[in-house]
């Protein structure tokens, strides 16, 4: 099984349960033989909001791991450890958490990938392209960023490179007008999937905003019922501000699922449960490298035991 939270060469990043226990400097064997143990418990919240948790999720893990405590169930470190993974995976299976992508009654089932400039959506758009391909579909990607430099190439690359369909229009043009094209190829060519780019925008901008809410108008209108899927590609390095852009990017579409990406390049990842807690959306994929096999489903129990202990 692949790993989510890699190494950087020789010097291994240092784990969750690692800070926990630098925090608490108390001997686990008799942590809570005496009754629950406050300070660390304290510092256990401290160690999850700096690892990007976020307050609601924090204090649903710490009052879970008090109550297990209190019931006698929590007096090692494995325990301690076990609480801890099984109270993270619990969250990230509460409510809306099927990783699945759904799949429209009839083909093609279009994908309308979104989020904000360097977060990965292109790169990821080539990944997952490329495992549908390999798993026996009909795959076209569109290229409906039309503003960034390069970003129609950059696309072509990933599409000839997975032997798969592509779509683009030129440099500056409407990305709604690409999307219908897309979606009027894949049908066409008798294509199982489409995945349609979208331009990255600041969260902050609400003329790209109703731009992004006009691209998910068209898109329906061509075919309807689509898109079937609206996945956000979160950059998993940049902490709480992922959930902000969660939000702000949940308010103008339907977004259907998330899409972790650059898990490689961080030791924290509690995001991921923060943003799946807030706004109860599913997590569909995460990201660890630049690699086309580099993709992985999401799966909850990895998620958990590899954010505790990686």
């Amino acid at each position: 099984m692949a790993r989510l939270f890699k190494r950087d060469g020789d010097t291994p990043k240092r784990s969750l349960w690692q800070r926990v226990k630098d925090l608490a400097r108390t001997d686990f064997r008799v942590l809570f033989s005496g009754g629950v143990d406050q300070g660390s418990l304290e510092s256990l919240e401290t160690l999850l909001l700096e690892a990007d948790f976020g307050v609601p999720t924090t204090v649903r893990l710490v009052e879970e791991i008090e109550r297990r405590a209190k019931r006698g169930e929590v007096r090692t470190e494995d325990e301690f450890k076990r609480a801890l993974r099984d109270g993270i995976a619990e969250v990230l299976r509460s409510g809306n958490s099927d990783p699945a992508l759904h799949v429209a009654p009839a083909a093609p089932t279009v994908l309308l990938v979104i989020g904000v400039n360097g977060a990965g959506k292109t790169t990821f758009i080539g990944k997952l392209a490329t495992r549908l391909k390999g798993e026996g579909r009909r795959v076209l990607v569109g290229a409906g960023d039309t503003f960034r430099a390069g970003a129609i190439d950059q696309l072509r690359v990933w599409a000839e490179r997975a032997g798969v369909e592509f779509v683009g229009g030129k440099p500056g043009a409407d990305p709604a007008a690409v999307a219908f094209d897309a979606i009027d190829a894949a049908v066409n060519r008798g294509c199982d999937v489409a995945i349609i780019d979208t331009a990255g925008r600041l969260h902050t901008s609400n003329d790209l905003m109703t731009e992004l809410q006009k691209v998910h108008r068209v898109v329906g209108k061509r075919l309807p019922g689509a898109p079937h899927e609206v996945l956000l590609v979160l950059d998993g390095t940049i902490g709480q501000n992922a959930l902000s852009q969660a939000k702000t990017f949940s308010a103008a579409v339907p977004v259907t699922g998330l899409v972790v990406t650059k898990l490689d390049g961080t030791a924290k990842g509690g995001v991921v449960v923060a943003v799946h807690e807030a706004l109860d959306i599913p997590v569909k994929f995460v990201g660890i490298g630049e690699k086309a096999g580099d993709l992985l489903a999401f799966d909850a129990e990895q998620y958990a035991t590899e954010i505790v202990t990686s």
